[in-house]
């Protein structure tokens, strides 16, 4: 079994030649490299990742680029794109030029960007999207109605609902109404959804038994196929005391409702097909 990490970032600390964006802060005080990434991978039984280059360098992906051409069978990128800006249009023609880009991942849980779902900002990316075979990765949630739509006008675009379709802070039985309104999107068969932070969404000790009818309920709805593992490793390392290798056997050891075979999908497989991103 491959296990692939379908989403986490890696950074370099801020300099005066390279800063963040004003007011944002990293999720750890210590960055994260690529290196040192690779190292926690093979502790922890990961044998790929996808990297999204943080919120907090804006918009940059060079260092996930970086990271690529260093190891290119264990990395790939799902990038950010300024879809608001008027030079995104042309940048989205050669997105996948890119060495190890597979997609585009867009943030709409903000202030300033989860009006650009209903505003008609984002309304040219989903055609164009859709037209050049381009996966996309959404940390959408409380706006799962308006992906419905958008998925329902383009049926040949993949979209992928981060972090189980939650808020942030969300915990054990306040899941509930968020699980509902993801797997209300199980019936489009272009919408896929990411178990990303679910030990930060317990009260309870690893496994996190607790929310586990949650994980299950989503994996139901959509089937093994498409729900795909993974961490956001550094925001979750900041809100929980779960290791790297603990969040792997939550998944491989720790849930007696999955078989042999719905794990492999999740753990790995199903969003190598996705993407797609096969092993070699």
């Amino acid at each position: 079994m491959i296990i692939t990490d379908s989403g986490l970032h890696i950074w370099r600390a801020e300099t005066p030649d390279r800063p963040w964006q004003p007011g944002r802060t990293a999720h750890l005080d210590t960055p994260i490299g690529y290196e040192d990434l690779s190292a926690r991978m093979a502790e922890a039984g990961v044998d790929r990742a996808i990297l999204i280059p943080p919120s907090w360098e804006g918009e940059r992906v060079d260092y996930s680029l970086e990271a690529v051409a260093r190891y290119p069978e264990r990395f790939a990128i799902m990038g950010r794109l300024p879809i608001e800006r008027p030079e995104a249009r042309k940048m989205l023609e050669t997105w996948k030029n890119q060495p190890g880009m597979l997609g585009v991942r867009l943030t709409f849980h903000h202030e300033w960007d989860r009006p650009w779902m209903t505003d008609g900002t984002a309304e040219w990316f989903w055609p164009a999207a859709e037209r050049l075979d381009i996966p996309v990765m959404l940390n959408a949630p409380t706006l799962q109605a308006e992906v419905g739509k958008v998925a329902a006008r383009h049926p040949r675009l993949r979209l992928i609902m981060d972090h189980m379709g939650r808020v942030k802070g969300t915990k054990d039985d306040e899941l509930a109404p968020a699980i509902d309104a993801t797997v209300t999107l199980a019936k489009l068969p272009n919408v896929f959804v990411k178990l990303t932070l679910v030990p930060t969404c317990s009260s309870a000790p690893y496994p996190y038994r607790n929310i586990h009818k949650y994980v299950q309920r989503l994996i139901e709805a959509f089937g093994p196929r498409r729900t795909f593992w993974g961490t956001d490793l550094s925001a979750m390392l900041s809100r929980s005391s779960c290791t790297y290798r603990q969040a792997v056997t939550m998944f491989t050891e720790e849930m007696p409702f999955l078989c042999k075979d719905d794990i492999e999908w999740i753990m790995g497989r199903g969003l190598a097909q996705c993407l797609p991103w096969p092993a070699k």
